[in-house]
Parts: C-alpha cells; sequence; structure tokens
C-alpha cells in the first residue's frame, strides 16, 4: 500500500522571550515563510503538499545566556490518507533541549591519546560490519523517532562544544542527522547553510536548523549529494556505529570539506544493538575512539585528536559520557 505522510507541528509560547516560530521546508519546493511572519503567535497548524512541519527557532537577539532550557512542541503524523490508504494520526509531545540555561558544568575538554597504530591498508573482515538485524533499514527507521538517544547532559556538552568549535559564517553538513541537531540555537542565524542527510524525511523536516536536507540511507548509498569543498564542518552524532561502510563515506565527507575544514564525530555509549555492527558491540568506549581514528586514516585524513566532553552533573553519580573524535582536512 502507498503511503503518504503529512507532518504537524503545533507550538506553544514554551520559549519565553526567545518564542520565534517558522517553517522549513525541503530545498527546491516554494518559498520559505520568514520568521517574522510567526513571531510572538502563540499556535498555528500548516500543511504543505505531502508534508510539512512548523518549528521553534530563536530570534537573532536571543543570547546563549537569554535561550530556554527546553523547547516543546505536538507533532502530530497523518499518513495513509492516499485513495487506497486507511487515514491514522499519530501524535507525541517532544521537548527539545536547547543545551543551554542548564545546571551541568562543563569542564575543558580533556584530550584522550589516540595510540593504536593502524597499518597500511585496513584490517577488517566482512563479518565486522554484520549486524544482528540485516533487515532493510529503511523499514527499520520508517516511522520518525522523535526522541534522544543520550541524556540531557550529553546533548548540553556537544552543544556547548559545537558552540566553541565551529565558527560563525561556517557552512555545515549533518550527516546521519534526524529532528535535532544539537547545535546551539544561534547557529540558524549565524551560519551560512546548515544542510542535513539522514534516513528518515519526517525527522529531516521538523529539524528547524536546516536550510536544505535530503533524505538518504547511506548504507546503501555511500554518496554524499554535495559538491566537492563545499563544508567547514561535518558533523555525525553517536551514529557511526550503524554505518557499514564507514570510510566510504568518510571519503565522501573529505572530498565535500573545504580545505581546512574540520570533521567532528561524537559518541556516547549508546545503541539501537540489532542496528549497530559486530566489532562494534565488542569494544569499550576507548576502542571506539581508536577504530574510529583507524576509518579516517584509511578514508584519507591525518592523524585525529579526540576528546573526553562529558558534562558534570551535580549530585548524580551517573551520566552518558560524551567523546569527540576530530581531525582537519
Amino acid at each position: 500500500m502507498a503511503r503518504r505522510f503529512q507532518l504537524i507541528a503545533l507550538l506553544g509560547a514554551s520559549a519565553a522571550s526567545c518564542n520565534a516560530l517558522s517553517m522549513h521546508r525541503k530545498q527546491g519546493i516554494g518559498n520559505q515563510f520568514t520568521r517574522s511572519n510567526f513571531i510572538y503567535s502563540t499556535a498555528s497548524a500548516v500543511f504543505f503538499a505531502d508534508m510539512s512541519c512548523l518549528v521553534a527557532g530563536a530570534p537573532e537577539a536571543c543570547a546563549a545566556g537569554d535561550n530556554p532550557r527546553y523547547l516543546e512542541s505536538e507533532v502530530q503524523m497523518k499518513y495513509g490518507d492516499g485513495p487506497d490508504g486507511n487515514p491514522r494520526t499519530r501524535g507525541v509531545v517532544v521537548r527539545r533541549f536547547t543545551g543551554d540555561s542548564t545546571p551541568y558544568k562543563f569542564p575543558a575538554p580533556s584530550p584522550v591519546r589516540l595510540v593504536k597504530e593502524w597499518p597500511d591498508e585496513p584490517p577488517f573482515a566482512k563479518q565486522d560490519f554484520f549486524r544482528a538485524d540485516e533487515g532493510d533499514d529503511e523499514n527499520f527507521y520508517t516511522l520518525p523517532r522523535l526522541v534522544y538517544h543520550i541524556d540531557e547532559p550529553a546533548v548540553a556538552s556537544l552543544t556547548q562544544y559545537y558552540r566553541a568549535n565551529i565558527p560563525a559564517g561556517s557552512k555545515i553538513l549533518d550527516i546521519c542527522s534526524s529532528w535535532v541537531s544539537h547545535y546551539p540555537l544561534e547557529f540558524k542565524d549565524t551560519m551560512k547553510q546548515i544542510s542535513g542527510t539522514g534516513m528518515n524525511p519526517l525527522e529531516l523536516m521538523a529539524n528547524d536548523q536546516f536550510t536544505d536536507y535530503e533524505a538518504r540511507n547511506l548504507n546503501v548509498n555511500p554518496k554524499l549529494p554535495y559538491e566537492d569543498n563545499t563544508f567547514d564542518a561535518v558533523t555525525c552524532v553517536v551514529s557511526i556505529d550503524y554505518l557499514t561502510k564507514p570510510i566510504e563515506i568518510l571519503k565522501e565527507v573529505r572530498r565535500v570539506l573545504k580545505p581546512g575544514g574540520k570533521v567532528i564525530i561524537s559518541q556516547s555509549n549508546r545503541c539501537f544493538p540489532s542496528k549497530a555492527i559486530s566489532m562494534w558491540l565488542n569494544m569499550n568506549d576507548r576502542q571506539h575512539l581508536e577504530l574510529i581514528n583507524g576509518y579516517l586514516k584509511y578514508a584519507g585524513f591525518g592523524p585525529a585528536k579526540a576528546y573526553d566532553i562529558t558534562a558534570s552533573v551535580p549530585g548524580q553519580p551517573y551520566n552518558d559520557p560524551m567523546f569527540i573524535v576530530e581531525v582537519s582536512k
């Protein structure tokens, strides 16, 4: 049965003074609504063609200290409404972490020394990239997961790292992305371009920071749909463990990066075990960082640097760790 999807987000004035609203649509589909059309709106619902999304953003006047801790919205997905379909609507209230106005502390990034010496040729066997669930990834990701896969302190630490390490005016690509990219709220206004690729088009549509996006299964087609030397930074958040062709994909990342541009790969210790590759599941956090460094070496990058940027949470003995592996072209 053919499916047609619609995505609606109904947002209230939960962001206080930072309650600017805007709608982003896939690049090339009509004219975008400007943020001024929706500033200080309390709620709205929009349909556009087969899919549409109304999302919350931050006005230019909002500095990091003024940002709310959360942005809340109600998202509804309607599908099966074609002539042969069985119309159904699924709604969910989502809360976005902004990474700001939290009680967490963010120590200076702690360097992690990468010591594994990789041979000249990749030592990986085919079975290293096997997964418990070898079923179609597109079926696995058919319905959008408008949730977080890491906890709020891990999200906030990554947001602060991006703020400190990606300069204003950059062009950014977020691969393996979803409805959030963990970028600071102001990036929507201060960056020249924020592009995204990911498995689920509805999740990408709900990401209000993108200037453009394209849904793509990189395990099937590891080519990135961008010209050479386009981006100043490419990010990948807790997703490298799902890639069955990571070296090919990182070669593409290197191709689309400008000379001097950097790739920032972040990793925690959570995953969908059925979709993570087998060798990843048999490694610890430190080995994961070494493996990512190996991937980057075989993709043509120089030696990478790794950091532990885990946030400190007062009164809480454990929270999700957050690690960075980055390297410049």
